[in-house]
């Protein structure tokens, strides 16, 4: 009969296995538009002239554009031919069926096949998409598509440069208004020293699991891992705020609706790992199996999910680019190193465990 210590871990590598699994569908499925990563910042500059309520700004690594029009008045975004293609204002956010742009626009590739309705000359065919002022799109005047990198990226690939500056043109009425941004072109970091630190830091976590679990070193080993663990539940969760804010929408509701929705899973292991490491400070039942499961989920939706951020200079969440890196590493350290500790405390109880028919011998 297999211990119940063993048992577990096998449950803890089939539970990791399922998550896995789970987190390439829709990784496969909608990696095309929301990028995990890129080499290319964009950013709005301005809109001209200058609107009160009238907002824009790049999103999700710069993949998409938003406008945000709090105005009384609709505005319309021009496709790329100078049709009317979304209109946006106090009754929501419509796009014109007609315009080549709405059908382009689905995917960040821009290579989606054109209907037969699509056709800029034709009257506009509004279609309400959103009941809110904001609107999100990919925009080719936004983006580097190409393969190959611009001729002066690739003679210095290792300098900052800008690619181009960039419009896109509205219509308020009579009235023409402009975004204005830029694309630069930014060296991606060198991801070696990250994953060395990740590296270090799983095999001084995975390392407590060596210490015997009857001891008083192996108590204060537990708590360690649990500690460290926590701490890595810290980091997934203020990874998930910082892609929350780089892709939700504006204000207070928009964060909290992309957390629950977008960020659900990453949020939930976030803190998972935090009432992981508490049980295990406070030495429960199970502390090793729990450590090893909440371990297991936490390298994979807060660490491996986000491994491009380790090499691309623009990481999809806001604030600074180094800070996202140093997330990723800790959730990647403590969610391995705990998998690591907790399996083999839970190989060594299994080994201590004395065997049913030699207790119970005459």
């Amino acid at each position: 009969m297999i211990p119940a210590p063993l048992r577990r871990a096998g449950l803890v590598v089939a539970v990791a296995a399922t998550a896995l699994l789970a987190l390439a569908a829709p990784a496969a499925a909608h990696g095309a538009d929301a990028p995990d990563g890129t080499d290319y910042r964009g950013a709005v500059t301005g809109v001209s002239p200058d609107r009160p309520g009238l907002t824009a700004r790049m999103v999700e690594a710069g993949a998409r554009l938003e406008l945000t029009n709090r105005t009384d008045a609709a505005v319309t975004v021009l496709g790329y031919s100078g049709e009317p293609y979304l209109r946006v204002g106090p009754d929501g956010v419509f796009e014109n069926s007609r315009s080549p742009a709405t059908w382009l626009n689905r995917t960040l590739a821009g290579e989606t096949r054109l209907p037969a309705e699509a056709d800029p000359a034709a009257p506009p065919d509004w279609r309400r998409i959103d009941d809110g002022p904001t609107a999100r799109w990919h925009d080719q005047r936004t983006l580097w598509r190409e393969d190959a990198p611009p001729a002066a990226v690739a003679a210095a690939p290792d300098r900052e440069q800008r690619v181009r500056d960039w419009v896109v043109p509205l219509r308020a009425g009579t009235d023409r208004i402009e975004v204005r941004g830029t694309l630069d072109w930014v060296p991606p970091p060198d991801p070696y020293p990250w994953w060395v630190a990740a590296t270090l830091g799983f095999l001084v976590i995975g390392a407590a699991g060596l210490v015997p679990g009857g001891t008083i070193a192996g108590v204060r080993a537990l708590r360690a891992v649990g500690a460290l663990l926590a701490l890595g539940g810290v980091a997934a969760v203020a990874l998930t705020v910082g892609r929350a804010v780089d892709t939700g929408g504006p204000g207070l509701g928009g964060l909290l609706t992309e957390l629950l929705t977008g960020q659900v899973w990453t949020l939930l292991t976030g803190l998972g790992a935090l009432a992981a490491g508490a049980y295990a400070l406070a030495r429960r039942p199970a502390a090793d199996f729990t450590l090893a499961l909440a371990g297991a989920c936490l390298t994979l939706f807060a660490g491996v999910s986000n491994l491009a951020v380790l090499s691309r200079s623009v990481p999809p969440a806001a604030g600074p680019p180094g800070l996202t890196r140093v997330l990723v590493a800790l959730a990647l350290a403590t969610g391995a190193g705990a998998v690591a500790a907790g399996l083999l405390r839970l190989r060594t109880a299994a080994r201590t465990t004395p065997h049913p028919h030699l207790t119970h011998a005459p």
